[in-house]
């Protein structure tokens, strides 16, 4: 595989087409086309971007009781998410051919094994022939998430080698989980890719801190996201109207392998940020720090990854 040492990256600052995956879609295909035709050889988007985060939705929770309403809700929010693989992936899929690049996005997943029961918040992959390479589905929900998303297990970890160098995502908070960050660091990861919905300023130095631990370039990809992007009908709305007209404020940014920001967070807009990369910098930052190499002391510490698909059912003939 020829490997093209320096190329362009494009981060997808948007908000979510919400409840709506057929809108969602429409979108991204048209944002893969707008980050292809500047030279995104790797252009990512946020985390749930279809059919959204639902960011102040209470689906009618509280502990010890959901209401009739919250699971009309959840139903919207299940209905409008996607099989992988399925009709909406083969569209992406479709953008990233002819954009000729490669595209990671967040999206809430059904599983594919039938068609009910558990969503999973996962980052696909597509390749720029626009097959799907593989997703990576989150190893842990975070608070309320829970109530409404599936774990993960190590058989969606994947590190994809591609001309551009090494890809690999973790999604949101996972980015705050070390061991997670290792087993990616032990794959050889150089573009870490961090779809987020997190946009505090805490978010920003753990960017910097990963960058600089993994001696990685960092795309991390928010949403700008305002409340009249939510249809007025979700009824598990309590505390709705005391959350800010911003919901989610973005901050996407992209860092170099010894912190630094290229594009520094970008607040208060719908934003496609570009950089240009280039691999050798990884090298030299690799000098004095290679978390995998020279730096580290297996002969002390050693990390166990179970990377096998974990079922209640093992069939034995």
């Amino acid at each position: 595989m020829k490997e093209n040492k320096q190329f362009k990256v494009a981060v997808v600052q948007a908000g979510s087409e919400v409840m709506d995956k057929d809108k969602g879609v429409k979108k991204t295909v048209r944002l893969i086309e707008e980050a292809g035709q500047e030279g995104g050889k790797i252009i990512v988007f946020p985390e749930a971007f279809i059919p959204a985060y639902p960011r102040g939705m209470s689906f009618g929770a509280v502990v010890g009781s959901r209401s009739n309403e919250g699971r009309k809700d959840f139903f919207r929010y299940w209905d409008h998410s996607i099989t992988v693989p399925g009709k909406e992936t083969a569209e992406i899929g479709k953008a990233a051919r002819k954009a000729k690049a490669y595209v990671v996005i967040g999206v809430i997943e059904k599983d594919n094994e039938s068609s009910q029961g558990t969503l999973y918040c996962t980052a696909l992959f597509f390749g720029p022939d626009g097959e799907l390479l593989g997703k990576h589905r989150k190893l842990k929900p975070t608070g309320s998430e829970r109530l409404i998303w599936g774990e993960g297990d190590g058989s969606t970890m994947p590190v994809f080698d591609t001309p551009y160098g090494r890809i690999g995502a973790l999604i949101c908070w996972e980015n705050y989980m070390p061991l997670a960050r290792a087993a990616m660091y032990d794959k050889g990861v150089q573009i870490y890719v961090a779809p987020t919905a997190d946009g505090r300023d805490t978010w920003f130095s753990t960017m910097r801190h990963i960058s600089v631990e993994g001696r990685c370039f960092v795309l991390s990809c928010n949403q700008y996201s305002t409340k009249d992007m939510y249809p007025e009908d979700i009824s598990s709305r309590q505390g709705f109207e005391e959350l800010p007209e911003e919901l989610t404020r973005g901050g996407s940014c992209i860092v170099d392998p010894l912190g630094e920001f290229i594009v520094a967070p970008v607040f208060g807009e719908e934003k496609i940020l570009y950089a240009d990369i280039d691999l050798n910098k990884i090298a030299e930052a690799q000098f004095d720090f290679d978390v995998v190499g020279h730096y580290a002391r297996p002969d002390i510490f050693q990390l166990t990854v179970n990377e096998q698909e974990q079922k209640n059912t093992i069939w034995k003939k």
